[in-house]
């Protein structure tokens, strides 16, 4: 497959849309991943610089989410409906309107430096504490994305290779993110940045 345009992406990572929706709206900088149960062996890979947020619904669950955003889960819209009803299959499409661009990648081997960043993360503590030890592999990524809302959203189709328990897809179609504005102000970002780096150390290479 051709790379996207360079004001165009393609690659998206796949998250709660609750979380989507924190990210959106500047609530949070951080996401805290181990890895989907079909992810390589090493876990959860920043792979990308750059990538579009592809919302899902799948594990969404309120006792995993920061008390503060749980009212959210029940906000927002339900999954969507189909579209179209063909023969043998269903088809139904998911509203991309965020991309994603990495500012920091950390990985965390002890869990105190994770409380001290709680409130730009939208994981509850058990959570946090969950995918630390999950698989007996103690550690976790801390990723900082500074996200900017698409001049126009699209409507992606989706297919089966985007379903299940994985971290990264690669949308069937470019997605235009030429004039993308961020969505937190360039000082208020570098402020919270700064802060989690004071917490979480050096960043790693990711």
């Amino acid at each position: 497959m051709a790379d996207a345009p360079p004001d165009s992406e393609r690659t998206a990572l796949k998250e709660w849309s609750v979380v989507v929706d924190a990210l959106a709206r500047g609530a949070v900088i951080a996401l805290v991943r181990k890895g989907g149960i079909r992810e390589q062996r090493a876990g959860f890979v920043v792979r990308h610089d750059r990538f579009l947020l592809y919302p899902t619904y799948f594990h969404e669950n309120t006792a995993g989410l920061a008390p503060e955003l749980r009212p959210d889960l029940h906000e927002l819209p339900s999954p969507p409906a189909p579209d179209a009803v063909h023969v043998t299959h269903v088809t139904h499409v998911t509203h991309v309107t965020h991309v994603a661009h990495v500012a920091g990648v950390w990985h965390v081997e002890t869990l105190d430096p994770l409380r001290r960043i709680e409130g730009e993360h939208p994981l509850a503590w058990q959570a946090v504490e969950s995918r630390f030890h999950y698989r007996g592999t103690l550690g976790v990524q801390v990723v900082a994305l500074r996200i900017a809302r698409l001049q126009t959203p699209v409507d992606v189709p989706e297919l089966a290779r985007y379903r299940g328990c994985v971290s990264w897809v690669e949308l069937g179609q470019d997605v235009d993110t030429a004039g993308a504005e961020p969505v937190v102000a360039a000082a208020d970002f570098g402020r919270r940045l700064d802060a989690i780096a004071q917490h979480l150390g050096p960043r790693s290479a990711s």
